[in-house]
């Protein structure tokens, strides 16, 4: 039987991976991130680096993690004006964890590629030209 104590300790962990997929869980969300991670960058900047994202895709995340902390925008009094996105010291400290899971994905996650090609054998071989 699971302790009080055990059960409080699960709780506070589920509420945090809660609060950190709320923000990170979001399609695009660790991309506009890591996007950043390489330096501040202009909306169309990161608009190509990202392609395929929609504007009004990249926009909602862009307002989201400036929301949650992770990164801030500024203004820049030029004409027409220019807006930049930038990693705060929270934004910085994500990156390590989203390069781990990009490790972790790597080596235990198989591939779309993989998975179809295990299925239809053809596909293996078209891979491999």
């Amino acid at each position: 039987m699971e302790s009080s104590r055990d059960a409080c300790a699960v709780r506070h962990c589920d509420a945090g991976l809660v609060r950190a997929f709320e923000v990170l869980g979001k399609r695009w969300s660790g991309l506009v991130l890591g996007t950043l991670s390489k330096g501040p960058a202009s909306f169309s900047e990161m608009r190509r680096s990202l392609a395929p994202i929609t504007d009004s895709v990249l926009s909602e995340r862009l307002n989201e993690l400036v929301a949650a902390g992770l990164l801030t925008r500024s203004v820049k009094a030029t004409r027409p004006p220019g807006v930049s996105y930038e990693l705060t010291t929270a934004g910085t400290a994500i990156i390590p964890v989203l390069d781990e899971l990009a490790r972790w994905a790597t080596e235990h996650l198989v591939s779309r590629e993989a998975e179809l090609a295990e299925h239809d054998p053809a596909i293996m071989s078209r891979a491999d030209r």
